[in-house]
């Protein structure tokens, strides 16, 4: 299995020696590179990477910022220079990162990680819809997170922002609800009302409720009004 793999770094040195490392390994097809988060974006669209080595530190938009524009994300091993960065964005989250400068040892290790979740997923990142392997990046404050669809249970509109809610964590995403709307998968997300969204997998149970409209609780303890509008979809989706 070849990995399509995109550099990010506004370094040209540091692109072409971590490029020069990536030739000991097989699986991995470097099929771009790009100098700033700009020309990263471009690229997504047209080559579809199944992992990216990203550089947190770059000028204009940082790799953060470059990660929260995109809809899904694929797997990422992030190259820094600063400790600082591992300690507020990774200390509690399963995000793989290496310090520059790069050794080939610790470099393995990242690319084994990322080779098997993506071995794993059932979807090419390439897809332009989520599915439930898909998985989005979410900065809250000075905490990162990778948040699978299928984790998600519940998902709440907050003006510009959603409000994604999984264990028990419910980080701002800068997106709209419509937006995610039209790319989740339809046979496990349902909108509820004009702020919800739902997990259908995390329905615990389901009541009348006024004037037409449902009452659902998940899994989670998480109450939510399906409207009158939306209940007589909801019921047929649900077989009710």
């Amino acid at each position: 299995m070849k990995i399509k793999t995109l550099l990010i770094d506004d370094e040209t040195l540091a692109r072409n020696e971590l490029r020069y490392m990536l030739n000991d390994f097989s699986q991995i097809q470097i099929v771009g590179e790009a100098a700033n988060a700009d020309e990263a974006l471009e690229l997504m669209e047209a080559l579809k990477p199944d992992l990216l080595f990203l550089d947190i530190s770059m000028p204009e938009k940082n790799g953060f910022e470059f990660l929260e524009e995109l809809t899904q994300t694929p797997e990422v091993i992030f190259v820094t220079a600063y400790d600082q960065y591992a300690i507020k964005a990774f200390e509690a989250n399963a995000l793989d990162y290496i310090l520059k400068p790069v050794k080939q040892e610790r470099l393995q290790q990242a690319i084994e990680k990322a080779v098997k979740e993506i071995e794993e997923r059932s979807a090419p990142s390439g897809s332009n819809h989520l599915t439930g392997n898909s998985q989005v990046f979410i900065k809250d404050g000075e905490k990162c997170y990778f948040v699978k669809i299928a984790d998600i249970f519940l998902l709440e509109s907050a003006g510009n922002y959603v409000k994604i809610y999984f264990d028990t964590k419910k980080p701002l995403l800068h997106k709209s609800l419509n937006l995610l709307e039209e790319k989740l998968p339809q046979d496990m997300f349902f909108r509820v009302n004009r702020q919800q969204m739902i997990n259908l997998n995390y329905i615990q149970n389901i009541e009348s409720y006024f004037k037409g409209g449902l009452h659902v609780t998940l899994h989670s303890g998480h109450s939510v009004e399906v409207s009158t509008r939306q209940a007589v979809r909801f019921k047929e989706l649900m077989s009710l």
